[in-house]
């Protein structure tokens, strides 16, 4: 289901208000002419943050944000946008200050998404202790990345009396909904994420908010989920941590 472009300025806006820029600043940003090495700055939004504990490079619809410490943008000059897409650059541009990797997550939208029907009935807790119970039998690194602790309205799926699958989403800047789904380990691939998904996704556009999923580039089972569920991939974000 494609993204209505009406809603775009609205994820805008909730990034510009995460990323202390003015409203409308991303969706003002002047799109160069094509060259040689598109990108390189002159279409780049820049926001020099010398308080800053993480250098940044987001890009949405085409549009693209460097927000960091003043000698880290310094740094940047010159680099292409694919070039700052890439993880290995901002860590080489950081390195001399201890910077260590978050990672580059790609970053998906949707306003509108089909309903799914299971084929049975399903039991669908909103409680915390099953959230708690399901993510107790997750290996850690799955646990951390979707830190459904972090997430405040959930929703598991119960079979049996256990739990095999919990969606959950968070209010993200007023304006959208930040998803994370955790399916139990002897539960995945039988399509338990993607019900829970839809369970957890409905909930928030019913609330009147716009849903988005931030999946690593690495994590394929997260990035399929997010397609299948029938979200719109909108850009990436990467970003290194300084000491």
């Amino acid at each position: 289901m494609s993204f209505d472009e009406g809603s775009i300025p609205i994820v805008q806006l909730a990034w510009e208000r995460r990323l202390g820029l003015a409203d409308g600043a991303i969706g003002r940003a002047v799109e160069t002419e094509p060259t040689a090495e598109p990108g390189t700055g002159t279409d780049r939004l820049v926001k020099r943050d010398d308080d800053a504990v993480t250098l940044s490079f987001i890009r949405l619809w085409g549009r693209s944000v460097l927000v960091g410490p003043g000698w880290a943008v310094d740094a940047a000059t010159g680099c292409t946008d694919m070039e700052l897409s890439d993880h290995a650059t901002l860590l080489g541009l950081t390195r001399t200050h201890g910077g260590h990797g978050l990672g580059t997550a790609s970053l998906y939208f949707a306003d509108d998404l089909p309903l799914l029907q299971p084929a049975s009935e399903l039991t669908v807790s909103a409680g915390t202790p099953e959230a708690v119970r399901l993510e107790s039998q997750c290996p850690p690194d799955d646990a951390n990345e979707v830190g459904l602790s972090t997430l405040e309205h959930k929703f598991t799926l119960m079979h049996d009396d256990a739990p095999v699958a919990c969606a959950a989403y968070t209010e993200w800047q007023g304006l959208l909904a930040r998803l994370g789904v955790l399916v139990a380990p002897g539960q995945r691939r039988q399509g338990w994420g993607l019900l829970a998904a839809s369970v957890a996704a409905h909930e928030a556009l019913a609330s009147g908010l716009i849903l988005q999923w931030r999946a690593d580039v690495s994590n394929f089972a997260s990035n399929a989920l997010a397609r299948s569920l029938g979200l719109d991939w909108a850009g990436t974000q990467t970003s290194v941590r300084l000491n």
